[in-house]
């Protein structure tokens, strides 16, 4: 029998996934959004990682709303987001009513893969008993399960779905094998077969971990070096100059994964009684810069003896990393309610950002282009390295600034910053 493919979930992982099986296997692309469906059927993805010419190319791919759209499909693939809640604990609520959306539909012989980042044990211990219960199938004997986890990386034009070594994983051997095979057929890096769906499993959650933690040893510096008087950046380049140092900078740590990942493996590491305090020391330290770069804009307004209160402050950018339009769990948000706080008035532009979709999400309001406004502002924060900010120069700066210019430039590309991390 050939395969018939369910992609479930069609964000920054499961539009790509679609598109690239599209182009082979006959393909279904579900979304719960309507109005994201009918965008992708016009051409049009918002998530910008498929252009108009990657959908017309995937010419096996067709996009529904309905789960019942899918019944005829042998392989369902879940990719659907795994957040953590506001006490940063998993929120597995995506994972389960997919899972009894799939459950539905399920039938003898089918093959449910999760690509969603979750900590070891989550698909066999939480995912397949909604499945059998759903289906009244019995797991491993009726229906069988994957995991391969997404390794995709928004805005990245260079690394891409089938440029990037694929991690795969069955529920049996023969189960793994048929899940290898299927990932080979799209991902031109080739795949590597985990021993087991934990293994698996384990492996994705700690690769963000892994970056969460050398992020937060580079974060700490920057704070210890800012109170000596010291250039961070100027100490990693010449710490750098050893061929065994990791070249780690400062900065924000957002995003849909690196921000959350670390979460789901302390929230496991606890629930079987070890308290991981490196990974949580970690998650402090990066969730505290934030507060740490406002409170140092506060300092210059004051040393300048420029008004706090109403003073207007314009930051440059929203997303959580550059040239891409994403603007999950940035903490560039965590900037703008810390100046809030101390009673600044915020303005926020990127041209990578949708206004109306900000809204719905942020609702701090999206200007125009300050350059091309008589606006006038008391500080400048430069928070992502858009290739559009790169080539603003300072007197460009100087000319929207109410006075002696401050300048804080996070991400390293401001010519000569008032301040930098």
């Amino acid at each position: 029998m050939d395969n018939k493919i369910a992609v479930i979930g069609l964000g920054y992982v499961g539009i790509p996934l679609a598109v690239e099986f599209g182009k082979k296997i006959e393909t279904i692309g579900l979304d719960i959004n309507s109005h994201r469906i009918n965008e992708l059927r016009k051409g049009y993805d918002r998530t910008l990682e498929m252009d108009e010419s990657d959908l017309k190319s995937s010419t096996h791919l067709t996009f529904t709303e309905s789960i019942e759209d899918t019944k005829d499909c042998n392989i369902f693939i879940i990719t659907v987001p795994t957040p953590i809640n506001s006490k940063n604990l998993p929120d597995l609520t995506p994972l389960i009513l997919s899972s009894k959306s799939v459950g539905s539909v399920l039938k003898k012989g089918d093959i449910v893969i999760y690509e969603s980042t979750v900590y070891p044990g989550v698909t066999e211990e939480e995912c397949v008993p909604i499945l059998e219960d759903v289906s009244g199938l019995t797991f491993n004997k009726d229906f069988f399960c994957g995991y391969s986890p997404e390794r995709i990386n928004p805005g990245d034009k260079e690394r891409t779905l089938t440029k990037i070594l694929k991690i795969t994983s069955g529920s049996n051997p023969e189960t793994a094998k048929v899940v290898d095979d299927l990932y080979k057929t799209i991902i031109k890096a080739g795949t590597y077969m985990a021993s087991s769906i934990k293994v698996a499993e384990a492996a994705k959650v700690i690769e963000n971990t892994q970056r969460d933690v050398n992020i937060a040893l580079v974060n700490e510096l920057a704070l210890i070096f800012d109170t000596m008087g010291i250039s961070s950046q100027e100490v990693l380049d010449a710490a750098g100059t050893k061929w065994n140092f990791l070249p780690f900078k400062p900065g924000l740590v957002g995003g849909h994964c690196i921000g959350v990942d670390p979460y789901y493996l302390t929230y496991k590491a606890e629930k079987m009684g070890y308290k991981p305090n490196l990974i949580l020391s970690s998650r402090q330290i990066n969730n505290g810069m934030s507060a740490f770069i406002a409170k140092k804009t506060i300092k210059y307004l004051v040393d300048k003896n420029k008004n706090i209160k109403d003073s207007n402050i314009l930051i440059m950018g929203l997303t959580f990393k550059e040239n891409c339009p994403d603007i999950r769990n940035t903490k560039v948000i965590d900037i703008i309610e810390e100046l809030n706080d101390f009673g600044c008035k915020v303005d926020v532009y990127d041209p990578w950002v949708d206004k109306e979709e900000e809204k719905k999400t942020y609702k701090s309001g999206i200007i125009n282009d300050p350059f091309k406004s008589d606006k006038k502002y008391s500080a400048i924060i430069v928070a992502v390295a858009h290739d559009q900010f790169k080539t603003i120069k300072n007197h460009s700066y100087q000319e929207i600034s109410d006075g002696e210019l401050i300048l804080i430039d996070i991400k390293g590309i401001v010519e000569k910053p008032t301040w930098k991390l």
